[in-house]
């Protein structure tokens, strides 16, 4: 190696610094995988038997070689091998000893696809592991391993959602905290045409192109600021998320706020826009919650209001806008009902539309009062949930050209809110071991 850098020096008369890195970085690959195969060769155990999944005991058939792709380079080891007489069945110990077993890569390999799989196009997280660690795989590698693992994620929380559903909770030992909040969201995510057949689209009569990814958020709250507006505690969000009924979300993130301390909260509070699947689940169970409607989701329903009852009436909008807003704000929802009552809509649609919005502010009264709410120090804006869809989801999931299955979406989903959670590290470390 120095041969090859001492003689690039002479012919150049300079030092091509990166090229050196990249040739003693690749030398040294080389000199550990070698180690490294040397080391994993040696004899493990003599033991002529070993059990069986099947209940039996396997017996020694052979020494068979393994090829597996670790951080150090491509590395091949002999291993013992054994055949249960009974069932047919072959396995190796050392396997699952060094947790191989079924796959190529090694775990340090793995976690390193489960990163960049879980935050880029598989294409990039290929070109970013060439690049920053001197692994070479294909993209489909990383898209299978970065699924398979998103997917044990989800198996192990659906242990723990079938847990909750049963009752049977997990006891809380985090300290109580004045404030927890809940919120729910749904974004739509590209999937592939199989997965969206018989699904209208929401243009009428067009197919639909995506699936509702349904998220939620939890978080907590201790303190103000100087002018007495509300602080999210840092580092205190936690997300769950999946395409999924209403109703099974619903013992999704029923389990990941319990986890979070929900029944140890000093006052709950549970924050959306006017979608009604959000209000069944916070009835059904967070009954206990302050429900607040996001107001800025309320201001948006009358600005658009606002454009169709006064669309070529710039000055009358303006003051029929200042009067709904006002009310709003003052948490006056009875009279700002009466304020949309009274246009006389020039079409049967706008008529519809009118009553419609009529309808929402009338369900909705009680979760506007935003005075009450800004006097007891809350959140009354669904700003966390609504920069989790861009983060959580819109950023790795809804890329230029990315279609997805709802299997191959809910592995991803799961593996990123598990990282952007801060769980991936307590995951790992106990991975296979959940019963």
């Amino acid at each position: 190696m120095l041969t090859v850098v001492f003689a690039g020096v002479r012919k150049s008369g300079g030092v091509d610094l990166e090229a050196v890195e990249m040739l003693v970085r690749g030398s040294m690959h080389c000199a550990g995988a070698e180690i490294l195969s040397r080391l994993l060769s040696q004899p493990s155990g003599e033991s002529s038997q070993t059990p069986c999944a099947c209940g039996q005991t396997a017996q020694y058939h052979d020494t068979r070689p393994k090829e597996l792709l670790t951080v150090l380079g491509p590395v091949k080891f002999q291993r013992r091998y054994y055949v249960c007489p009974h069932c047919r069945q072959g396995q190796s110990p050392r396997d699952r000893e060094l947790d191989v077993d079924g796959v190529s890569c090694s775990p340090g390999v793995r976690r390193m696809i489960a990163v960049v799989g879980s935050e880029s196009s598989f294409e990039q997280g290929r070109e970013q592991l060439e690049l920053l660690a001197g692994i070479e795989v294909t993209a489909k590698a990383v898209e299978r391993q970065a699924e398979a693992i998103g997917g044990d994620i989800e198996a192990c929380q659906q242990l723990e959602i079938g847990r909750a559903k049963q009752l049977e909770l997990p006891e809380v030992c985090a300290p109580a905290v004045p404030i927890l909040y809940i919120e729910m969201d749904g974004t739509g995510v590209p999937v592939v045409k199989a997965e969206t057949e018989g699904r209208a689209g929401r243009v009428g009569g067009q197919p639909a192109h995506t699936r509702e990814v349904k998220l939620g958020c939890v978080f907590t709250q201790t303190a103000a600021d100087q002018d007495g507006r509300p602080v999210r505690d840092q580092e205190s969000t936690s997300y769950v998320a999946a395409i999924q009924t209403a109703e099974q979300f619903g013992l999704r993130l029923y389990s990941e706020a319990w986890r979070r301390g929900w029944s140890r909260a000093q006052k709950k509070v549970v924050i959306g826009d006017g979608a009604g699947w959000i209000w069944n689940l916070a009835d059904q169970h967070f009954p206990s919650a302050i429900q607040i409607v996001d107001l800025y989701h309320a201001r948006q329903h009358l600005w658009e209001l606002s454009s169709k009852l006064f669309p070529n009436e710039p000055k009358a909008r303006q003051r029929w806008i200042a009067r709904c807003l006002d009310r709003l704000e003052r948490g006056k929802v009875e009279a700002l009902v009466k304020i949309l009552r009274e246009p006389q809509p020039g079409t049967d649609e706008l008529a519809k539309t009118v009553a419609n919005e009529v309808e929402y502010f009338e369900r909705n009264a009680d979760r506007m009062r935003y005075p009450a709410f800004r006097a007891q120090g809350l959140f009354v804006g669904s700003g966390v949930i609504e920069a989790a869809c861009k983060i959580v989801i819109g950023a790795r999931l809804k890329c230029s050209g990315m279609f997805w299955t709802v299997r191959g979406a809910n592995a991803i989903i799961a593996l990123r809110c598990c990282r952007l959670s801060r769980r991936f590290e307590d995951y790992w470390v106990n991975r296979g071991r959940t019963a």
